[in-house]
């Protein structure tokens, strides 16, 4: 991907932010994940007031794409006012889909603030290859 085809991404992202529904936290949160057949998911975090409820902007890009039939990803950007890195969970659901897809992690202005892989971003993964099919 060029430079420009990521800042589109991170765009995209910043400005799913704005529709985050977060009345207890403030902390927006914006997800553009993008295909490798090209299709470019948005998602965004949706709080609860039953905490452990809450779902993570990374996780509904991800569950969208694959509602859609997506299962190979390319790259996914995480936008959040100061460039927060994603959680545990969305590391791990990140992971389920492929270690190599890169994450761009960005801040709210759209400066670009890290970029890896999801391999780099959740070292030693727990993946479908080390469950035994029984």
């Amino acid at each position: 991907m060029t430079i420009s085809e990521y800042q589109s991404l991170i765009d995209l992202a910043n400005e799913a932010r704005k529709l985050a529904y977060v009345p207890y936290s403030n902390y927006r949160v914006g997800a553009a994940l993008r295909t490798k057949s090209g299709k470019v998911f948005t998602g965004v975090n949706v709080e609860s007031a039953a905490y452990p409820t809450t779902m993570c902007a990374e996780r509904v890009a991800i569950y969208k794409a694959v509602s859609e039939g997506e299962r190979e990803f390319d790259v996914i950007a995480v936008v959040t006012d100061n460039g927060g890195s994603p959680c545990g969970g969305c590391r791990q659901v990140m992971a389920e889909f492929g270690l190599e897809t890169r994450v761009l992690i960005a801040d709210g202005d759209g400066n670009l603030v890290k970029e890896m892989t999801v391999a780099q971003l959740l070292p030693e993964a727990f993946t479908p290859g080390h469950l035994v099919n029984g």
